[in-house]
């Protein structure tokens, strides 16, 4: 296993192992399979475990594991304050008591806020006092490190990263989503303000290991899996790559990728290979835009871009996943960028190198992405989320 660091120096194993994809047994946890599966990881290296207080069973079973089999210290334990359920300074101090007995631990490692979107949810955090009761959980070692997880657009992952002194971030990255969320420019910043940079869904959840058969045929002699774990690894900026392995072939496999991927290791075939997959993946777009940003800002507040990743995302993926991840990353922010908001002023027509028929497109992608029951249910998320 190779070895990445944190801000004090302490190696993070390049691969880590996210708990969220323990194996079910009907509506629980199927344990046995789930502590075989995490002890061959430890035996093998890997030192960083994510897990998160509303994945279902996740927190305990881990809890389990490390302290029946007395290698709770051998590990770092990574979780999360569902920041999103919090509305008071008890709240958080109830979680966390909660999580520490879950997890039959004194210490949380890697502590973060989870599944910010908008800067304003820090803004409501620390109006509840979160930045004393992290001075004060880090004075008693009860937390190391502090940072937070992200969905969301890349200028708001970019304030997010200077409203406070953080220990690391968590933020999902692929190939496919190079230039989505906080994207590589929020990798690069992040990395340049020496933050440990946690990776998650490196492979869109499986999306880029099930590969369209005219995209197989592209691969320059890896598998679609371990193509995608050395895109990550050699960039430098990358810390850990969260893997939800459910499987001892999984693990073993993993394992080797990460024993030998450095910075630097991708070949010229590789990265032909990687784009020539992204264009196959792409020819089922339905609005040809890269992302450039040259049409934002909106005067109405539109999130252009993001309205068309989603709505390509319906047309590349399951239209309900894509629906989905469209209403938790731009639905739920503060100012949600819908394009309903369009008035049809034309500005952004004006700047996009593409020429593309933006007005026309964002009307296509609204009827998409936000049919009456997902409209309904993005209200009501804002309302209970948002209060």
């Amino acid at each position: 296993m190779l070895y990445r660091t944190d801000r004090n120096g302490e190696p993070i194993s390049q691969l880590g192992y996210g708990c969220m994809r323990f194996t079910k047994k009907g509506s629980a946890i199927d344990y046995e399979k789930a502590e075989k599966e995490a002890l061959l990881a430890v035996e093998q290296g890997v030192n960083y475990f994510d897990t998160a207080y509303i994945y279902p069973g996740s927190e305990e079973c881990l809890g389990r594991i490390l302290a029946e089999n007395g290698c709770r210290d051998r590990v770092r334990i990574a979780t999360k304050l569902p920041q999103y359920l919090t509305r008071s300074g008890e709240a958080v101090e109830k979680t966390f008591r909660e999580e520490l007995s879950r997890l039959r631990t004194d210490r949380i490692d890697y502590y973060l806020m989870h599944m910010f979107t908008d800067f304003a949810e820090w803004e409501r955090l620390r109006a509840l006092g979160i930045e004393d009761w992290i001075a004060r959980k880090k004075a008693e070692g009860a937390v190391r490190n502090i940072g937070f997880s992200y969905h969301g657009d890349t200028a708001m992952f970019l304030r997010l990263l200077d409203a406070y002194d953080w220990d690391f971030c968590q933020i999902q990255y692929n190939y496919l989503d190079e230039h989505t969320q906080a994207g590589r420019e929020g990798l690069r910043a992040a990395a340049a303000k020496g933050l440990p940079v946690i990776v998650m869904e490196p492979l869109r959840g499986g999306k880029l290991v099930n590969l369209p058969e005219k995209a197989l045929k592209a691969l320059p002699g890896y598998s679609p899996a371990e193509l995608g774990l050395r895109w990550l690894w050699d960039q430098p900026e990358v810390t850990c790559v969260l893997s939800g392995m459910n499987s001892e072939e999984m693990v073993r496999e993993n394992v080797r990728v990460a024993s030998e991927a450095t910075p630097g290791c991708f070949t010229e075939e590789a990265r032909a290979a990687v784009e020539r997959i992204k264009a196959i993946i792409r020819e089922r777009e339905k609005v040809g835009c890269t992302g450039c940003r040259y049409c934002m800002p909106c005067p109405k507040g539109v999130d252009i871009p993001g309205n068309f990743y989603y709505y390509n995302l319906m047309y590349m993926e399951k239209k309900a996943s894509a629906r989905l991840e469209f209403a938790q990353n731009l639905g739920i922010r503060k100012e949600p960028g819908f394009a309903s908001q369009c008035v049809g002023c034309g500005r952004c027509e004006q700047h996009c190198p593409q020429h593309l028929p933006i007005r026309e497109k964002l009307r296509e992608a609204d009827r998409a992405l936000r049919p009456l029951p997902y409209r309904l249910g993005i209200h009501a998320a804002r309302k209970f989320i948002l209060r």
